[in-house]
C-alpha cells in the first residue's frame, strides 16, 4: 500500500500539480511581502511624474484613474522571477535528482504473464461463470 502511495507521488503530473500549489499560495504572500516592503521603494525612489506614486505617470493630468504605474509591473516581474527561483531549486531540481536515482536503483518489476496464461485465465473464468467450474482437462 505504501509502495503504491509513493508511486503515485513520484509521478511527474504529481509533482507538477504541487508545485503550481506552492506557487499560488505559500511563495507568493512571503515573496509578494518581500518586494513590497523592499524592492518597490527602491523602485519608487526612481520617480516618475509623481514620486508618491512610484515609477510611471498620469496618461490624464489630475486624474489618479490613468496612472501607469511601471514600478507595479517591475515588481510583479521581480515576484514572478524569485517564486520560480524558489520552486525550481527546492522543489523540481531535487525532484528530478530522486527520480534519476530511483531509475538506477530500479528494479525490474514482476514478470509478465505470457499470452497462453492469460488466455487460460480468461477461459476458466468463462467456464466459471457459465457455472462448468474449471475444466479438468488439460490445455
Amino acid at each position: 500500500m505504501l509502495k503504491g502511495f509513493k508511486d503515485f507521488l513520484m509521478r511527474g503530473n504529481v509533482v507538477d500539480l504541487a508545485v503550481a500549489v506552492v506557487i499560488g499560495a505559500a511563495f507568493t504572500a512571503i515573496v509578494t511581502a518581500f518586494t513590497n516592503g523592499l524592492i518597490k521603494p527602491l523602485i519608487n525612489a526612481l520617480g516618475g511624474s509623481d514620486a508618491a506614486k512610484g515609477l510611471g505617470f498620469n496618461v490624464l493630468h489630475g486624474n489618479d484613474s490613468t496612472f501607469m504605474d511601471f514600478g507595479g509591473v517591475i515588481n510583479a516581474a521581480i515576484n514572478f522571477v524569485i517564486v520560480a527561483a524558489i520552486v525550481y531549486f527546492l522543489i523540481v531540481l531535487p525532484m528530478k535528482h530522486i527520480q534519476e536515482r530511483r531509475k538506477r536503483g530500479e528494479e525490474p518489476g514482476p514478470a509478465e504473464p505470457t499470452d497462453v496464461e492469460l488466455l487460460t485465465e480468461i477461459r476458466d473464468l468463462l467456464r466459471a461463470q457459465q457455472g462448468n467450474g474449471p475444466s479438468s482437462r488439460g490445455n
